[in-house]
């Protein structure tokens, strides 16, 4: 059962023209950065400095493996455009309100 499913996701990849083990190296080893510069963020608007250059690697950084997908997939359904624009807005509105409640903790 288990090499089923193993055999399945990877078809996937090959359907979609997605090497799946590029695009998980991406996702996993994109995280680290995604916390530097979020927090790079955080400092920075705390400090009162610019933080549009973070933010805007902070965004890079949570959207890398979609952008990889996006660009060399091929024939990709359209649920999964959909899934990634609701992803990225819930990571956007994730981002935001982590932001305000670390930025409300220093007011206090």
């Amino acid at each position: 059962m288990v090499e089923a499913i193993k055999e399945w996701f990877l078809n996937l990849g090959k359907e979609y023209n997605v090497n799946l083990y590029i695009f998980g190296s991406i996702y996993i080893g994109a995280i680290p950065f995604f916390i530097l510069c979020l927090s790079w963020t955080i400092r920075n608007i705390r400090k009162k400095k610019g933080f549009v250059l973070p933010l805007m690697l902070t965004s890079f950084f949570f959207i890398s493996a979609y952008l990889y997908l996006i660009v060399v997939g091929r024939n990709i359904p359209v649920w999964v455009y959909i899934f990634i624009s609701l992803a990225i807005a819930y990571g956007v509105y994730s981002s935001v309100q982590k932001i305000k409640k670390k930025l409300k903790h220093e007011t206090k």
